[in-house]
């Protein structure tokens, strides 16, 4: 999944971030990789100044993500939207995670959603967020085989939080449901639970394109009004930004430290701010 995901063992969902703005690709629901719109903003290098393979290249990519990654080199050169979100200074106790490798952090403040951004933009996921360019949105793990210390986003000013195992609903924005994560039929209840703990925010769900279809028809027992609060995040790792249609933020790149992934605008994380530095 998101940018470096462990799954069992070893791979932890991967999500991935750096704020892009420009037009979207769009791919196939099917799994092919479907007529694509060249988003202007992207450089032909891609998001994090590596060459990246198109659909129609030799992909590097991997069936199953380790998670050891060698570290990027600098900054992601892809514009931020015009307006991103910033942190407050508003505490949120549900943002205090407990991750078995390093020491409780204290509560970090919830990043404002009083500004979001009005266009397509990227983000990373990572199991090692400190891999990740700076100034960038970092997605990374609070459950699972390999959960991310507090610590390892110290500073960072805006954090997805992602529960791999179902259980912290109310501390993580987005459940990654993939092989050796969470399984599509726990989804309604987290969504359910999540909504209840935080009825004023999305719930995100991560899938493979292909176990989207099953993840879909698990929700649909749900009532409609939580239903429209879920944001569908969706892995089609074909090297080329874009976003599948339906989905709200599709991970389009399978990387050697992080994943990334296209947004809209509408996908809303629940952004907090890392602890404090000084």
């Amino acid at each position: 999944m998101i940018a470096a995901t462990a799954a069992g063992a070893t791979a932890i969902a991967g999500i991935t971030v750096g704020v892009s703005l420009g037009a979207i690709r769009t791919g196939s629901t099917d799994g092919s990789a479907a007529s694509h719109i060249a988003p202007a903003a992207l450089s032909a290098t891609g998001a994090n100044g590596q060459n990246h393979p198109t659909a129609e290249s030799d992909s590097p990519l991997k069936p199953e993500r380790t998670g050891t990654r060698s570290p990027a080199s600098s900054a992601s050169p892809l514009a931020r939207p015009k307006a991103p979100l910033n942190a407050s200074a508003k505490p949120s106790a549900a943002t205090q995670h407990r991750a078995a490798a390093g020491p409780k952090a204290s509560a970090s403040p919830r990043a404002s959603h009083s500004s979001g951004p009005s266009k397509p933009y990227e983000f990373y996921d990572s199991v090692e967020p400190q891999t990740v360019p700076a100034g960038a949105i970092v997605g990374t793990y609070s459950t699972g085989a390999r959960p991310v210390p507090a610590s390892a986003v110290a500073g960072r000013k805006q954090v997805l939080w992602i529960d791999t195992l179902a259980t912290d609903p109310a501390g993580s924005g987005a459940l990654d449901v993939e092989p050796g994560c969470a399984t599509p039929s726990q989804v309604p209840g987290w969504v359910s639970s999540r909504l209840k703990a935080h009825p004023d925010q999305v719930a995100i769900v991560y899938m493979s394109l292909s176990e989207w279809p099953q993840v879909k028809a698990d929700v649909a027992s749900l009532p409609a009004s939580m239903q429209s609060h879920i944001r569908w995040w969706v892995a089609d790792p074909t090297g080329v930004p874009h976003i599948v249609p339906g989905s709200q933020a599709t991970q389009w790149y399978w990387g050697s430290t992080y994943d990334e992934s296209m947004a809209a605008p509408d996908f809303d994380p629940d952004l907090v701010a890392g602890p404090s530095t000084g």
